[in-house]
């Protein structure tokens, strides 16, 4: 978060004229906390509060965040598996024939079998197949547009896999790479789909909706002809452009963002989900989680819990990253609605679907610690659930 956010937080509250605790009234946010920012005894607060102080003060997030660099690079206590990937990636290799060279063809049938390792969030192999898989697909990108489109490929799922454990510098690194060597628009529009998704998670909330935004002009389709790749990416854009606008405080621009991703899911009829390339799953049901997460964001728990009952996400794989993050909006709705113990079931749900992905989570961290701070004792699976997910006890 900006160092200047206690300054720019006090500018703002003084030009709509209004007091700290008048602040603190109309936002929710702690008179406390609220105090410390402005006297910089706190040099930063989550996302999430930000908007709220925005929302109060009538302006958008990005005037008090406008240097938010988001969640740690990190998650706390995890160790450094990523050192190897980040080495592979600044540091291509060239061919010395010293060695066996690898083929098109190898590399290719090897980034097919790691696949299930991205799709199931197998952060503990991909840590230790990723590197030599991308010195591999270094060297065949030399070859020609075969091998350059196996090091497109590989580039994009490394770095949505940065992304998602919040690698962040090397997730650029791995995107910026993908996009700049791709010649298939589609493929090329997923990428940026992931890059603002990076944006997002480093709060640069500007940047994303508006490269979203053109990056969804540019591949719109005519809906009625168009072929479920060409829906999903489009649909994927707009559904980028929203999260960015409803986090900015910018209501109209995510519903309408939104309502164009859901005439994009209309016209393609079903879920959308080919098996050899997850990043592109699309259609009603993702719509639908979106637009729960949409409601969570401006803090509407009934209308999360009340859209949750309507979206069949037992039909989705239990490592879906798109389901466990609606689920995570579940938990969250139910702590605020104070029924702490469907919170907790929710929690222990995802952790036995996706035990790698869940300590990731720094939301899942912030809802589980509110549940723990308004108890007085644990059970032991409560103590087992902030071991994993990483909450200090």
């Amino acid at each position: 978060m900006s160092a200047d956010i206690g300054k720019r937080l006090q500018d703002v509250r003084k030009r709509r004229g209004m007091t700290q605790r008048q602040l603190a009234s109309e936002s929710g946010v702690s008179l406390s906390l609220i105090r410390k920012l402005e006297q910089e005894e706190r040099a930063d607060t989550r996302l999430e509060t930000a908007r709220r102080l925005a929302q109060a003060l009538r302006v958008p997030t990005t005037n008090l965040i406008a240097d938010h660099e988001g969640d740690p690079e990190t998650a706390p206590g995890a160790d450094d598996r990523w050192e190897a990937v980040r080495r592979a990636l600044v540091a291509p290799v060239r061919a010395d024939g010293a060695t066996e060279e690898p083929t098109v063809g190898g590399v290719r049938d090897a980034l097919e079998s790691a696949l299930p390792l991205f799709s199931d969030d197998r952060f503990a192999e991909l840590s230790v197949i990723l590197p030599p898989l991308l010195r591999d697909a270094d060297l065949i990108a030399e070859s020609g547009p075969e091998g350059r489109a196996v090091r497109v490929r590989l580039s994009q799922l490394t770095g949505w896999l940065l992304t998602q454990t919040r690698q962040f510098e090397a997730a650029d690194i791995a995107l910026s790479r993908s996009l700049d060597e791709s010649s298939d628009r589609l493929q090329a529009a997923a990428t940026v789909s992931t890059q603002c998704w990076l944006l997002l998670r480093r709060g640069r909330l500007a940047e994303a909706r508006e490269l979203a935004t053109r990056w969804a002009d540019e591949v719109e389709p005519r809906v009625s002809r168009a072929t479920p790749a060409e829906l999903s990416a489009w649909g994927w854009l707009l559904l980028r452009a929203s999260a960015a606008a409803i986090r900015d405080n910018r209501p109209g621009e995510a519903e309408g963002a939104l309502r164009y991703a859901n005439s994009a899911a209309v016209a393609m009829g079903r879920e959308f989900a080919p098996r050899d390339d997850f990043l592109q799953a699309f259609g009603p049901v993702t719509v639908a989680l979106k637009r729960a997460e949409n409601a969570m964001i401006v803090d509407k728990p009934d209308l999360v819990l009340k859209l949750s009952k309507r979206i069949p996400t037992s039909g989705m794989r239990p490592t879906s990253n798109n389901r466990n993050r609606h689920l995570l909006d579940v938990a969250e709705a139910h702590a605020r609605s104070r029924d702490y113990a469907k919170t907790v079931e929710v929690l222990q749900g995802i952790r036995a679907d996706a035990p790698q992905w869940l300590p990731n989570q720094r939301y899942a961290r912030d809802i589980f610690g509110r549940v723990i701070a308004r108890r007085r004792t644990l059970t032991q699976e409560m103590r087992e659930l902030a071991d994993a997910i990483g909450v200090p006890v």
